[in-house]
């Protein structure tokens, strides 16, 4: 009979172990659609790129190894722990920390009906205006500062909280039809060198990368909205005629897994970002003339946009696409931008009126 040395038999654990993780980081790369990477791993570890995994079994995995090492519980642990400070995003495109709030998986409600919850009440206050209509605004990833802009060609910065944390990148939406990547530090544009005819010929509206900083999304003027990889900056799922006239708006969810679109043709979208499918459409409110946004609140449980005739904002539940409720903007004229915080239950809108509002849950 054959005795197994206590080290030999430790090594043949570790193997195990190794090719246990290899497999799980494939088919993380892989589900999330980072392809090329997920080739990559496959291939330099000889782990089969179809190889099965629970969905984010890998994320929960060292989720709750966090847990342990920090002396915390592990019933109840997020998976986006994972991300704490920024660390799972490639150092090319900074640090961005990613809101401490779980993902909703909205393939699992495709037959959810009705209205299931409520909408806070929110109160509103002018914060300031700009000398020219207020275009856009964007909080700061840790929801410490908001920036807006105008057509008086300022930016101004709103103090949220006390700190904020600046990115060393910045990737901007122009009237060309590809996007512009800059370091911030040295003014230099980055513009992928392969210009595909999928690009299109459109300018764009706008811009927004996934929490991973693995794929950016664009809104043209074409109505299409096209998904491009991180690295390589190329268009690797075009929507076209996403929207039938012009598309305003498209983000991620925040476990990157879905897109929320908005556009000229009064609709709101929500598309798979592995097969390009409409998950769920958002219906009534009516924006033709401004390029207004859609938006997920901090928590994606709502959803929130702009009707132009009613002056309102319109706040819709996001796994079963009922309107919720219906909020006075308090602008004169419609909001042309709206922009939830990352981290709290707030909101910003800005206005042809060129003031700038204020929104925050009443508690």
């Amino acid at each position: 009979m054959m005795v197994i040395d206590g080290n030999f038999e430790q090594i043949l654990q570790e193997g195990k172990l190794y090719r246990d993780v290899n497999a799980l980081i494939v088919a993380h790369l892989r589900d999330n659609n980072l392809n090329q990477a997920a080739s990559a791993v496959a291939s330099a570890t000889m782990t089969p790129l179809n190889v099965e995994a629970p969905p984010n079994r890998l994320l929960d995995l060292v989720s709750k190894g966090l847990a342990v090492e920090k002396g915390e519980p592990i019933k109840g642990v997020s998976a986006s722990t994972l991300f704490d400070s920024g660390s799972a995003i490639p150092a090319a495109y900074g640090a961005i920390p990613v809101p401490q709030t779980a993902a909703i998986d909205f393939s699992a409600s495709l037959d959810v009906k009705g209205a299931s919850k409520t909408f806070s009440e929110h109160e509103t206050r002018h914060v300031s205006e700009h000398k020219n209509i207020a275009r856009c605004a964007r909080f700061s990833p840790d929801g410490r500062y908001v920036a807006t802009g105008s057509a008086d060609t300022s930016i101004k910065l709103f103090e949220v909280f006390a700190q904020c944390k600046i990115d060393l990148y910045l990737i901007m939406c122009t009237d060309h039809a590809i996007p512009h990547l800059y370091d911030i530090n040295t003014f230099k544009c980055y513009l992928s060198a392969v210009y595909e005819d999928v690009a299109g010929t459109a300018a764009i509206n706008q811009v927004r990368y996934s929490s991973n900083g693995g794929m950016y999304v664009t809104a043209s003027k074409d109505g299409a909205v096209r998904l491009w990889d991180g690295v390589s900056a190329k268009c690797v799922r075009p929507l076209i005629g996403a929207h039938g006239t012009e598309a305003t708006s498209a983000s991620f969810t925040k476990d990157h897994r879905f897109i929320l679109s908005c556009g000229k043709d009064s609709t709101v979208k929500l598309w798979e970002v592995g097969t390009g499918r409409l998950m769920k459409q958002y219906v009534g409110a009516i924006h033709t003339q401004l390029r207004c946004q859609a938006v997920f609140s901090f928590t994606e449980e709502f959803i929130l946009s702009i009707d132009e005739p009613r002056n309102e904002i319109v706040v819709w539940d996001a796994l079963t696409a009922a309107e919720v409720t219906r909020l006075r903007s308090n602008h004169i004229g419609p909001p042309r931008w709206i922009e939830h915080s990352p981290v709290e239950a707030a909101f910003v809108s800005c206005g042809t009126d060129r003031s700038i509002r204020f929104w925050k849950e009443v508690l």
